[in-house]
């Protein structure tokens, strides 16, 4: 039996679509399935039918007087659909009717299931949604329990639970009893060779992603600052949520070196060609909460893609794709003498070996692969 011509799919993430880059994968994949409408901020992204912009005033928590009263409380089923932007989306998406709804995070899935009416919801689950912030006091104190709640009330009613790493499943499973399938942050293929070095010795290091504060960019800036005068750090950053209050600090710790430059962000479906001029991917993020160390990042596939080296710190699930496929360098720990060092001894025969074995890595670490398993789920789901 065939799944019925153009089944409809209503995917809703409460975060801005257009650049979200998972998100952006998932509905490309998608759209060759059935016709696609997304709920979320911005406007609308490529591939779908039809979008509905949810404010961007709209909170995806409760943050008014009310749902914070209600979280202190821990009235946590009447704090399920209580956000602005819940209630903005339901109201959206009222009168409409979906074969199969995806739901991106814990957060919208009391959404999923509030416009569902019967139609099989997907939980598309981006990281360990019970610990998401809680190195925030105030996410820890009231939000946590929410998170914990929508995970247990409704994770084993979901047709199907999707995450981004094997760890992260094991979580899941080891606390509400589901078995999530893995489709990782992998970036398309890209049809690229390794860009070969310089002649004069110099390794140009690259780094690029959210400019929000946890993630160690200035420690990257120390390294770098510290590190040989052949080592030459480039950062694409995108201001964070903060009002580019973190980007203008990194900015002001790194003046005064030549060797490092801010360049302007490029679209998720640019970045391969562009870091295929570099050398080296780096990233440390110190493991301050679950997430951040079972994190399992967008970049590290772009850096694959883009066939680069990699340099990064000992995060579990970072460090095993390094250590399997032979592409990088993982630090002892996330300190600024051990990132120095780890700098300081990249020759430009190791760096150009670490790039030839991205080649296998880039194939198998592809979003094609991780393709197949959402056409899997999806023809599992969709009525026939």
């Amino acid at each position: 039996m065939h799944v019925r011509q153009h089944p409809k799919i209503l995917i809703i993430s409460f975060s801005p679509i257009y650049r979200d880059a998972r998100v952006l994968r998932e509905i490309s994949a998608l759209a060759e399935l059935g016709d696609v409408t997304s709920v979320g901020y911005g406007p609308a992204p490529p591939h779908v039918a039809d979008h509905l912009q949810v404010p961007d005033g709209a909170k995806s928590l409760p943050q008014t007087p009310a749902g914070v009263l209600n979280l202190g409380l821990r009235r946590l089923r009447a704090s399920e659909l209580a956000a602005p932007a819940a209630r903005e989306a339901t109201r959206l998406v009222d009168g409409r009717e979906f074969d199969v709804v995806v739901a991106n995070d814990a957060r919208a899935i009391p959404t999923a299931f509030a416009v569902a009416h019967g139609a099989p919801v997907w939980a598309d689950m981006h990281e360990w949604a019970p610990e998401e912030r809680t190195h925030v006091m105030s996410w820890r104190l009231l939000v946590a329990p929410l998170m914990d709640h929508i995970c247990r009330e409704y994770l084993d009613r979901c047709a199907a639970v999707t995450t981004v790493a094997a760890s992260i499943a094991d979580l899941y499973r080891e606390r509400y009893g589901v078995a999530p399938r893995l489709v990782r942050n992998a970036a398309p293929y890209a049809d690229l060779e390794p860009c070969a070095l310089r002649g004069d010795g110099v390794i140009r290091l690259v780094h690029s992603g959210g400019a929000v504060a946890g993630r160690n960019i200035e420690t990257m800036i120390d390294a770098v600052k510290a590190a040989a005068p052949h080592l030459t750090l480039d950062l694409y950053l995108v201001p964070g949520n903060d009002g580019g209050r973190y980007l203008r600090t990194l900015r002001h710790r790194a003046r005064g070196c030549s060797r490092i430059a801010f360049r302007k962000p490029v679209a998720p479906a640019e970045l391969p060609h562009t870091l295929n001029e570099y050398d080296v991917g780096i990233f440390w993020i110190p493991p301050f909460n679950t997430n951040a160390r079972l994190t399992l990042p967008n970049k590290i596939f772009d850096f694959i893609q883009a066939r680069l080296a990699v340099a990064a710190g000992p995060t579990i699930e970072m460090a095993r794709i390094i250590n399997r496929f032979g592409i990088g360098v993982v630090t002892e720990d996330f300190k600024l003498d051990s990132i120095t060092a780890a700098l300081n001894a990249l020759t430009p025969q190791d760096v150009s070996s670490y790039k030839s074995c991205s080649i296998k890595a880039a194939r198998e670490l592809s979003f094609e692969h991780e393709a197949d398993t959402i056409r899997e789920i999806f023809n599992e789901l969709a009525p026939r």
